[in-house]
């Protein structure tokens, strides 16, 4: 894992995503991973393509002629999509804590505002919206084709700015500035055990 250009790396792999998926632009595509398995790119792209399928399924769920059963089906799709990405964001956080947890820690260390795979979480979000954003402000028959133009502008440079934020965060772990902890999101809405609708069926 060269830290130094990082963020350059996912940026990559997420571009790259993005146009694979985009050669079928079915959500139902298999995700043909290009990358060793249990390798940290097989994640990245991973995780990518879970938030490229769910960003199709957010467009389809607004229609607001949306059939109501078809919604609820979509529904439950972006549920279990967001509970597979917060596991692929765990997992990338177990390899960064792997590589930063012997790193002896200097007398000023802190805490991040959130782990390193949280932020290449955004750095995901945000490829899908540069991606998207620039199709509509070349879309010629679009109204809001300068306004869109302005937006994507102003993405490019977020994604300039998170990527430098993130490289610098990793360069900070790697020499003791900071260091993470593990947090599992524990969300407890998916679990039949812990959501009372769920469990109280059972009475």
């Amino acid at each position: 894992m060269d830290i130094s250009s990082f963020s350059n790396h996912c940026n990559k792999v997420f571009d790259k995503v993005i146009k694979d998926y985009h050669t079928k632009d079915s959500m139902t595509a298999p995700c043909k991973n290009p990358y060793p398995e249990h390798s940290l790119d097989h994640l990245l792209y991973k995780k990518c393509w879970i938030d490229t399928v769910q960003w199709h399924l957010e467009d389809i769920i607004r229609d607001p002629d949306i059939d109501p059963a078809k919604a609820l089906q979509i529904k439950r799709k972006i549920d279990t999509s967001n509970q597979e990405r917060t596991e692929m964001v765990e997992k990338l956080d177990i390899l960064f804590y792997r590589k930063f947890s012997g790193v002896p820690r200097l007398p000023e260390a802190i805490l991040n505002t959130e782990t390193p795979a949280w932020a290449v979480d955004r750095l995901s979000i945000l490829a899908l919206k540069i991606y998207h954003m620039q199709i509509e402000a070349e879309r010629k028959k679009g109204s809001l084709a300068l306004e869109c133009r302005e937006k994507w502008e102003i993405l490019l440079v977020q994604r300039k700015d998170l990527s430098g934020a993130i490289d610098r965060l990793l360069a900070d772990l790697k020499t003791g500035r900071k260091y993470m902890k593990l947090y599992k999101q524990m969300k407890m809405y998916n679990n039949p055990s812990l959501n009372p609708v769920l469990y109280g069926r059972k009475k």
